[in-house]
């Protein structure tokens, strides 16, 4: 097994209501003097009250392309993941020359050297630390990060692993695009860190433990969600048909994986999920027939800071961790869904 030492959640300065980024999008995605009503129905559909953006408000106008974007992007990402990482590694009574292995994912930004690498060497971990940059995974990385960890340390159990994810995904708006793809999105993303420390069973730990994962790819359904590559930069792919897609195919995912490990969803005592959005949130819980309350901290993170793409299911576990720690010895369940389309699944046992 292996048993998560600590997740430490991260999210920049920048702090503003949903009404004043719905004026900031009106003035990024509609011509002056426009029809504002769907935009405006939008933001007010997608139950977020508060977001952190990387830059503050004043500086989004001054972005002249993709370069410039991504210049403050990577700026961005090394600062919050070291402060992300080292607060993590401190919560777990660890130093940086612990760390055998870190993997690094966003999906809103690039770089090389890519960050992680940097955050490596600002921190002081050893010359020789493994390292793993991802892309693309998006919203279904901070779980699939977890799983990789996982099958990492099964094969050395002696090691101390880090994911690192920091999603900034006000900096891939696109000045001009008034698709309901950007509108949609300019409702709900918000931008954050986390960074999750993980232990191979030979190590001692009190923490959760993870006892499987496994990954579902949708075929048939590469157009439901991603980025279009464009002389500006990222431009959303964002499918109206994403509920249909998690009512379609969820449950008996999740019935299965845990069949396979002899339970049920009645003795599931956490449900650890992503912020995908009210209606993605909702086909969730219709999906798999959850009780009342179970997904509460996930719409609570939804409110206060929206939808951190990878982050974001890192942000619950935290919050679980700290707010809702089940009894010792239940399970748990951590879901995230992206780009693929596809779904994460992680069992764990506190």
């Amino acid at each position: 097994m292996t048993w998560i030492a600590a997740v430490h959640g991260v999210l920049p300065p920048n702090r503003y209501p949903q009404g004043e980024l719905t004026d900031l999008a009106a003035r990024t995605f509609l011509p002056a003097g426009a029809d504002r009503r769907l935009l405006d129905r939008l933001h007010t559909s997608a139950r977020v009250e508060y977001r952190h953006l990387a830059l503050p408000l004043d500086q989004y106008g001054k972005l002249d392309g993709f370069g410039a974007a991504n210049e403050a992007f990577v700026s961005a990402a090394v600062e919050l993941g070291a402060e992300a990482v080292g607060a993590a590694l401190d919560e777990a009574g660890l130093a940086p020359g612990d760390v055998d292995l870190i993997m690094f994912t966003s999906v809103t930004g690039v770089a090389a050297p890519s960050v992680e690498a940097r955050v490596a060497v600002r921190l002081g971990m050893r010359p020789d630390v493994k390292r793993i940059p991802v892309f693309g995974l998006g919203c279904v990385a901070g779980a699939a990060g977890i799983a990789r960890l996982h099958d990492y340390l099964l094969g050395r159990p002696g090691d101390v692993a880090v994911l690192l994810s920091v999603e900034l995904c006000s900096l891939t708006l696109q000045r001009g695009d008034a698709s309901t793809a950007s509108l949609v999105a300019s409702s709900l993303f918000g931008d954050g860190a986390a960074a999750v420390v993980a232990c191979g069973s030979a190590r001692e730990g009190n923490g959760p433990c993870v006892l499987a994962t496994r990954s579902h790819l949708y075929p048939g359904t590469e157009q439901v969600m991603g980025w279009e590559v464009r002389d500006g930069g990222f431009g959303v792919v964002l499918d109206a048909g994403v509920p249909e897609v998690v009512r379609a195919h969820l449950a008996g995912d999740v019935r299965g994986f845990l069949a396979d490990h002899g339970l049920t969803t009645g003795e599931v005592a956490a449900w650890v999920c992503h912020t995908g959005g009210p209606k993605v949130l909702e086909a969730v819980a219709e999906a798999l027939d959850l009780p009342p309350g179970a997904l509460d901290l996930t719409w609570r993170s939804l409110a206060a800071n929206g939808n951190l793409s990878s982050a974001s299911v890192l942000h619950v576990l935290r919050d679980t961790l700290r707010l809702r720690p089940p009894r010792p010895g239940t399970a748990g369940l951590l879901i995230a869904m992206g780009p693929g389309f596809c779904s994460e699944l992680v069992l764990l046992r506190w």
